[in-house]
């Protein structure tokens, strides 16, 4: 895809703080369990699909070969960010800066889940999304990497930060709050951000001067 250089430049790095923002604040909110409809999940459900958004964006403007380098340039910050992020305000209280002086294993382990699920989901989402963005229907693109790359990327972080954890809460329940938290992802992916994404590309069209 043909794009002009400034143009570009000038949504490459609202899309690299987007894809920083989403990740360190969906890593605090999956801390914090919410129940549903009496079905156990947490706040991390409503923030991630965002981040599916921002990768489809990011394919459809500069395509997969610079989405990849977004993608690779944004995950050790974001390893950082979100351990920084969740240890300061461990259980949604401020714990003081005293406490990065010592490893939170639990969070940590959150951390690292999200580093390999981020890079792995991203990475699958960006080759879906690659393979179908030029199929007659736009949201068959978006929708199908949103589904496929979601699914591996719930699976592999729930399994990797919770699975016998140190927090008896999440070791007992990761795998209904996984189930649950994929169903809230796809509705919301579905229902919101796609159409969301179609909305978005015709304004980055217009900005970029591409048709």
């Amino acid at each position: 895809m043909n794009v002009h250089a400034q143009s570009s430049r000038s949504v490459l790095i609202p899309l690299v703080l987007f894809h920083l923002i989403i990740i360190a604040l969906s890593n605090y909110l999956v801390q914090i369990p919410v129940t549903i409809f009496g079905f156990q999940t947490t706040w991390g459900a409503f923030t991630f699909p965002l981040i599916f958004l921002a990768t489809d964006l990011t394919v459809r403007v500069y395509g997969a070969v610079q989405a990849r380098r977004i993608i690779f340039t944004v995950m050790l910050p974001a390893l950082v960010i979100s351990y920084v992020l969740s240890v300061l305000f461990y259980e949604a209280r401020f714990q003081g800066f005293a406490q990065l002086a010592e490893l939170n294993t639990f969070v940590a382990r959150i951390a690292i889940a999200s580093f390999i699920a981020y890079t792995i989901g991203q990475l699958l989402d960006v080759t879906i999304f690659n393979k179908l963005r030029n199929t007659k229907n736009w949201w068959i693109a978006p929708a199908s990497s949103s589904v496929i790359g979601g699914l591996i990327d719930t699976v592999l972080f729930f399994s990797i930060a919770f699975y016998q954890s140190t927090d008896e809460f999440m070791a007992a329940n990761w795998q209904e709050i996984a189930t649950v938290d994929y169903v809230f992802k796809l509705i919301i992916s579905v229902a919101l951000f796609v159409p969301a994404y179609g909305l978005l590309m015709n304004r980055f069209a217009k900005k970029i001067n591409h048709i």
